[in-house]
């Protein structure tokens, strides 16, 4: 068989009348069309369905919370954008969940400062400067200036953040008793795998990380793989840390942060002329996990003492130690941990608001 270009069609050949015929008694010209224009509505009817992941336990307030944002999702698409939640990290770690997210096999996930640490370097500026906040209304304040830039920043690595939200302060659960720096300088601590470098920095200022996953967090207590957690009461009582780690530090850590982001290709993928009400959710959505969280971590540390959890309340001299700690640690986070442009900004932005408030 020679392969080549087609001939050109020759004027003076005649279409066989007869097949003319059959092929429009076999295929009509308005059933082709019928069926083209039948397969494009379909196509344009199809529900975007977004598969979103997160390590919250089923049945919690922010389960519930993402459920409820699912369902106004729902209602106000008519049915066109469909959210199915998969918890309790059945997905994964949450490095799990953003590589995940970048193949296609979800497409949004609920994450906390370590997991969007995996997108964006920048947002470790509102997780990992310990004892930068003096209150969580210092903090809000902060957020609230860094979250355009922020927001911008994961757009352009292909992400949507749709809501931001907090669960309160970071303190320590730890086997024993413990309640400076040196206390816990003999431990061996809890850090979230595949941040090595949080964990060097931690090497750095005499600190012994020992990196896993959260799904890994009560067998590694219960096993001795390490002896201290940070985290907030709620996972805490969630997870029934306070049973193999009877004591906490009442110590205002962290606020612990997170935000859902959904892949820019499917957040496309919604109806444009909805995306404003859906977001509009995602917000109300992001409101109810702060001011749900930040109660019930209170609660939560309420509800393990009558469990048997023992809880440390620092002394002035005890604080004292924890920032002289601090005035070692910040030098090594600046530039290492969190960038140094995030870093200087946090700094002159709590100085801002500290100068307001007198």
């Amino acid at each position: 068989m020679k392969l080549g270009f087609l001939p050109a069609p020759n004027p003076a050949r005649k279409f066989n009348p007869s097949l003319r015929e059959t092929l429009s008694r076999s295929f009509p010209v308005g059933t082709a069309l019928a069926l083209l224009f039948g397969a494009l509505a379909t196509e344009a009817a199809a529900p975007v369905k977004i598969r979103l992941a997160t390590l919250a336990p089923k049945d919690t307030s922010l389960h519930k919370t993402l459920q409820q944002m699912g369902e106004s999702w729902k209602k106000s698409t008519a049915d066109q954008v469909q959210l199915t939640i998969y918890t309790d990290g059945t997905m994964g770690g949450e490095a799990d969940m953003v590589r995940r997210m970048r193949i296609g096999q979800i497409q949004a996930a609920m994450l906390s400062g370590p997991g969007l640490a995996q997108v964006e370097d920048s947002v470790r500026g509102l997780q990992l400067m310990p004892m930068m906040f003096q209150s969580l209304e210092e903090f809000d304040y902060v957020f609230e200036k860094l979250r355009p830039g922020l927001e911008k920043k994961f757009r352009d690595k292909g992400f949507e953040v749709i809501l931001w939200g907090d669960l309160g302060w970071v303190r320590f659960f730890s086997k024993q008793p413990a309640r400076r720096i040196d206390d816990y300088r003999k431990m061996k601590v809890f850090v979230w795998s595949g941040d090595t470098r949080s964990a060097e920095v931690m090497k750095a200022v005499r600190v012994n990380p020992v990196p896993a996953e959260h799904t890994d967090t009560l067998p590694g207590l219960q096993t001795g793989l390490f002896d201290m957690v940070p985290t907030v009461p709620i996972y805490a009582l969630a997870g029934q840390f306070y049973g193999p780690a009877p004591h906490m530090l009442d110590l205002n850590w962290v606020p612990l942060v997170g935000a859902t982001i959904v892949t820019k290709k499917t957040w496309d993928a919604t109806p444009a002329d909805k995306r404003a009400e859906l977001m509009k959710a995602a917000a109300e959505a992001g409101r109810q996990v702060s001011q749900h969280g930040r109660a019930e971590s209170v609660e939560a540390v309420a509800a393990m003492e009558k469990r048997g959890l023992k809880v440390t309340k620092p002394t002035p001299e005890d604080i004292a130690d924890w920032m002289k700690f601090m005035d070692e640690a910040y030098p090594k986070i600046r530039g290492n941990m969190v960038p140094a442009d995030m870093f200087d900004e946090v700094v002159k932005l709590v100085k801002e608001y500290r100068a307001k408030a007198k």
